[in-house]
């Protein structure tokens, strides 16, 4: 990267000088407003019926709940919100884009911030600036640079064997436990703490790409063996969740690879356990605003999964709109819920080793 002059310093701490905030479930309570919603039509049932589906899973005590996550999350201010469903037991185990994850929770968690822009600034100087543009949020490029070699770090301490996507996140969290910003929240952390899994099935499309690419890169240079990423044993793990649970319920926020990494273990689950009935999802919900008339998968809808064998039915919507709006709605209104008090934590990542998946 270019060294920039004192003007342009000037100027890039003007551009960041506006911090994103994470909204908190705390701040509100959107019980009337999701009740209220249930009388009406369109979007706003649609929404009401999601939030009374999610009830459900929270309620039921048989169900595992997943949570997908793609599209930028955290970067948009909606990590507190994911944070306290976790440490309220609303979600038993993640699978997310490596974005969410590492350019943004982890990133945060190092100190580093996101911050206000808008789409119409001009990209040729944010680039000369070094600042990479997501829609209207702003992120310091050299700040995301050490998130990068930060990873590579970590993986040069790591033993130079196949690891999965979920071990590998839980050895960030346990990082951000002993080096991280004591007072920078982590959706990696708490997950670690509470002994929540988390895959990210392309992990490699992030920081952690670049990390793990110089990590292999420089130690071939020196001759020494590298860590690598087992994306057969992540699905094989994945898999393992549905199989040891009686039922499993999908919480998806946006669609994607986390989408169909998530839906497809019930399909995996039959051809494992060949002896064995295995059920379909019993809840999903998801919030997109992807369409499904070009046949991809982000707006396909839920009732398509059900031809696959993956999603039932009974308990199934879709919400067509945007997660900033929606995904607190949703989710404050289980927050509130008797439900969602008297729901206990998993803590799943404990199953993987006496199972000999894990080494």
């Amino acid at each position: 990267m270019t060294e920039l002059n004192a003007q342009q310093v000037q100027r890039k701490q003007e551009l960041l000088s506006r911090k994103i905030e994470h909204v908190s479930l705390d701040d509100f309570d959107p019980t009337d407003l999701i009740e209220a919603f249930e009388k009406m039509s369109f979007s706003a049932r649609s929404t009401a019926r999601a939030a009374r589906i999610f009830e459900k899973m929270i309620a039921d005590p048989e169900c595992t709940i997943i949570l997908c996550l793609a599209g930028s999350l955290i970067s948009a201010g909606l990590k507190k919100v994911i944070l306290q469903m976790l440490e309220h037991h609303m979600v038993d185990a993640i699978v997310s884009t490596g974005a969410n994850i590492v350019d943004q929770d982890f990133f945060e968690a190092l100190g580093f911030r996101h911050h206000e822009g808008s789409p119409a600034m001009n990209d040729d100087e944010l680039r000369q600036l070094g600042i990479d543009r997501i829609y209207d949020t702003l992120i310091d490029e050299e700040e995301l640079r050490v998130c990068d070699l930060t990873i590579r770090d970590l993986a040069n301490s790591l033993a130079p064997r196949p690891w999965t996507s979920r071990e590998f996140i839980a050895e960030m969290g346990r990082w951000i436990a002993e080096n991280g910003d004591p007072s920078a929240e982590s959706i990696v952390a708490a997950a670690h703490r509470l002994d929540v899994p988390i895959f990210c099935p392309a992990f490699s499309d992030c920081s952690a790409g670049f990390g793990l690419a110089m990590h292999q890169w420089q130690a071939v240079a020196k001759g020494d063996p590298t860590l690598t990423l087992d994306a057969a044993r992540d699905f094989l793990e994945l898999t393992l969740i549905k199989i040891k649970s009686k039922a499993s319920g999908l919480f998806m926020v946006g669609g994607g690879t986390p989408k169909n990494f998530a839906q497809d273990i019930v399909v995996a689950a039959e051809m494992l356990e060949t002896d064995k009935e295995v059920d379909m999802h019993r809840y999903a919900v998801q919030i997109t605003v992807a369409d499904e008339r070009d046949g991809a998968l982000s707006g396909s809808t839920l009732q398509e999964a059900c031809s696959w064998g993956k999603v039932d039915r009974q308990h199934e919507q879709m919400v067509f709109g945007e997660a900033t709006v929606a995904l607190p709605l949703i989710a404050g209104f289980a927050y509130r819920s008797d439900a969602t008090k008297a729901r206990k934590g998993r803590r799943l990542a404990q199953i993987f080793a006496s199972h000999g998946v894990a080494t």
